[in-house]
């Protein structure tokens, strides 16, 4: 199961870098015209694609302890601005992604298998279940990031823009 989990969390890690390269050649305008989709513009959803991952790391701080919170400690840090964004902010956007997907690599390396298992406390579903399997919340926030680079491409297809980050080296198999 480790290896399966360090596999997706490279893969995401591989796959959220090559999205914001190709979204990061943009000019700010294109980035943030609206592209009629839930979160508005590129820069929209790729804002939410790393709120997501803050999200789910800021669920695994809150169960886990000892290597696991210090390995998460710099995601804590991270705030997604809103609006339109400066070409500041999104500088601070791409290095926020560096910090999550390598604190999310580290956290699963240093899992042992009975991690996978350990109780998360979620408040969804009106309380029933109280708390998912870690292992359960990871593929979540795999999922969560396959969705929303799918979408990117979709809107970047629609733009005539190369995109083909599904089709991500595989060199980082191999780290």
């Amino acid at each position: 199961m480790k290896d399966t989990y360090t596999m997706f969390a490279k893969y995401n890690q591989a796959g959220n870098k090559a999205v914001y390269a190709i979204v990061d050649k943009l000019s700010p305008e294109e980035r943030e015209q609206d592209r009629g989709s839930y979160y508005g513009s590129l820069s929209g959803m790729v804002r939410h694609l790393l709120g997501g991952t803050v999200f789910f790391q800021g669920l695994f701080r809150g169960a886990l302890s000892g290597t696991a919170l210090e390995v998460l400690a710099p995601v804590a840090s991270i705030t997604i601005p809103e609006g339109t964004l400066t070409d500041a902010q999104w500088k601070l956007l791409g290095s926020a992604f560096e910090v999550a997907d390598e604190a999310l690599v580290k956290l699963v390396s240093g899992l042992t298998g009975a991690d996978f298992n350990h109780p998360v406390p979620i408040n969804w579903y009106g309380g029933n279940p109280p708390s998912v399997p870690l292992s359960f919340l990871l593929n979540q926030l795999v999922v969560h990031g396959t969705h929303h680079r799918g979408q990117i491409s979709q809107v970047l297809d629609a733009m005539k823009i190369d995109n083909d980050y599904s089709g991500i080296k595989v060199e980082f198999l191999g780290r």
